[in-house]
């Protein structure tokens, strides 16, 4: 098996936690931060600590609004974020096809 494509998965976008993010926003234009808690069921500072790391990699946008007279917190993926979430699927595609044995 080549190690090549592991050595190239993207850290920031492979943790579980991070991984379940980028694929619910993958699916939608964008998720209000408590969306994303409950469907994920991870606590505020969970979530928190994965989103601001997304955003520091360019791949998550934020947007602080008021809706109702309460704040909204909404992601999405920026267009950088949608790429690379595309290439690490298709690297892990690569990864699993190279595991498959040879029928």
């Amino acid at each position: 098996m080549n190690p090549e494509p592991f050595l190239k998965l993207d850290r920031v976008i492979h943790e579980k936690g991070r991984m379940a993010i980028m694929s619910l926003l993958a699916a939608t234009p964008e998720m209000s931060f408590t969306d994303l808690k409950q469907t994920l069921s991870m606590t505020d500072g969970n979530l928190t600590t994965h989103i601001k790391t997304l955003q520091q990699a360019g791949y998550l946008g934020v947007t602080k609004s008021v809706l109702n007279n309460r704040p909204l917190t909404t992601c999405s993926l920026t267009p950088a974020g949608r790429q690379a979430f595309a290439e690490h699927i298709d690297l892990l595609e690569t990864i699993v096809r190279q595991s498959k044995p040879n029928t």
